[in-house]
């Protein structure tokens, strides 16, 4: 008597799509070279006319890995499922085996990676030039690790639930473009927080990217003096990951109420 072969399972199905979709990704030359060299670029040119001495080079850089981060994971992510929804690939998804949540281990795989070459492109760029130092102690590495999972996390769930709204990929960039473009000015990231008008500080308080940018400022800080210059004046750690991870609740709720297989379905 022959027994049946069991079926994969959905860890090993999502892995098995976060393949596909990373050779995807590495295929497309142009959406791989505008996608992760952006930040890298927009570092160089507003780092050049902003950074004076060392300090300001460390807290630059921290802000602008956490805004490139959130950019492959938010923006990124976003327009990907806009793409797949529109050129029929999750309509053709629905009808075969693989479980709705293997398609998003996937698609958390290509996050991730991604996510993780722009942070070591961004790294390799501010240490030639603006002589960033790394962090010297495994507390700060470790604090570096869990911002960046709950920061990819909790971005990647918020561009999927607002790709909704987006019907094709033409208005897809402005609906997930805009709202990134505004929340790097009111989180620190092209403006120092001190600068900005206290109604605008507590605005970008209420969104994911300041605290990722904040709790990147940390790692990166030459010494805990710095902390001053936050809105609260401390790094609030244990406040940042109370934030993201309510954002990452919440970007499940989201997601689950807002998800749709085609642009006529819900």
């Amino acid at each position: 008597m022959t027994t049946a072969a069991a079926l994969p399972s959905t860890l090993s199905l999502g892995l098995s799509r976060g393949a596909t979709e990373l050779r995807e990704f590495f295929r497309q030359k142009e959406n791989l070279i505008f996608t992760v060299s952006l930040p890298a670029i927009l570092m160089l040119l507003l780092g050049t006319v902003h950074v004076h001495e060392a300090a300001e080079g460390q807290m630059f850089a921290a802000s602008m890995i956490g805004a490139g981060i959130i950019s492959t994971s938010f923006v990124g992510l976003g327009m990907s499922v806009v793409a797949d929804r529109e050129d029929g690939t999750l309509k053709r998804l629905r009808g075969t085996p693989m479980p709705f949540t293997s398609y998003f281990i996937g698609k958390i795989v290509l996050v991730f990676v991604s996510s993780l070459f722009e942070a070591v492109l961004l790294l390799v760029v501010a240490m030639l030039r603006f002589d960033v130092e790394l962090p010297s102690t495994a507390e700060k590495w470790f604090t570096f690790g869990w911002v960046f999972v709950l920061g990819v996390i909790s971005c990647s769930l918020i561009g999927v639930a607002l790709s909704s709204i987006a019907k094709s990929t033409r208005n897809a960039s402005g609906v997930l473009n805009l709202p990134y473009i505004v929340l790097q000015f009111l989180s620190g990231v092209f403006i120092s927080l001190s600068a900005l008008p206290e109604s605008l500080r507590v605005t970008g308080s209420l969104f994911p990217l300041k605290w990722v940018c904040q709790g990147f400022r940390s790692v990166f800080a030459l010494d805990d003096g710095y902390a001053v210059m936050e809105a609260a004046g401390s790094w609030e750690l244990g406040r940042i990951a109370l934030v993201l991870g309510a954002w990452t609740i919440a970007g499940l709720v989201l997601v689950s109420r807002t998800f749709k297989w085609s642009n006529t379905s819900r």
